[in-house]
């Protein structure tokens, strides 16, 4: 019955995780990512739809993003769902694609960047303790039922936390390592 319950904790703990790194992946760095577009969704006959289930991501150069639509009359919304989004760049429209020159974040940018990233990363961890909580309850209601002994109990909740602290461990180095790519100039 522990054991149940520490491997579907776990195994929430490894979606939230998945769930973090999809959210950074997101942020912007001062490097352009296809990443960078998953979350920027255009109105494709009636359903929204993230921009790469519409058009391939190219990125010839480090600063440089081009965005070819599989249906050049969804050109148009494909152009305005950038503009429109939290990049902060302007797509220069070629007739058949899209260009975008990713100007250099500035220092302020960078700062934001790392607030949103923090926030991200701390909702994570909220993710993660929420599980835990409902874990530790679980366990505690069948030491309370008598299905397992206090020592088996305690002995769960142990292991429990070093999930815990493992998983939260994950989410500080994933904040780290965004924050390092972020002060990269």
């Amino acid at each position: 019955m522990i054991d149940d319950t520490l491997l579907e904790a776990e195994e929430k703990m490894e979606r939230a995780i998945e769930h973090a790194k999809e959210e950074f992946a997101a942020v912007r760095t001062g490097r352009a990512s296809s990443a960078m577009f998953n979350r920027i969704t255009v109105d494709y006959y009636g359903a929204p739809t993230p921009i790469p289930q519409v058009a391939s991501i190219a990125i010839p150069e480090p600063r440089m993003v081009i965005v070819k639509p599989f249906d050049t009359s969804q050109m148009k919304d494909i152009e305005d769902a950038i503009r429109n989004s939290n990049l902060g760049v302007n797509p220069s429209n070629e007739g058949t694609q899209l260009r975008l020159n990713l100007p250099p974040m500035t220092e302020e940018r960078r700062r934001e960047m790392i607030k949103i990233v923090r926030t991200k990363g701390e909702d994570a961890k909220i993710a993660i303790r929420n599980v835990r909580r409902k874990a530790k309850d679980e366990i505690g209601k069948f030491v309370k039922d008598g299905e397992v002994s206090e020592d088996e109990g305690r002995s769960g909740e142990k292991e429990l936390d070093d999930l815990t602290g493992r998983f939260t461990g994950q989410v500080d180095e994933l904040v780290g390592a965004k924050e390092s790519e972020l002060l990269e100039i």
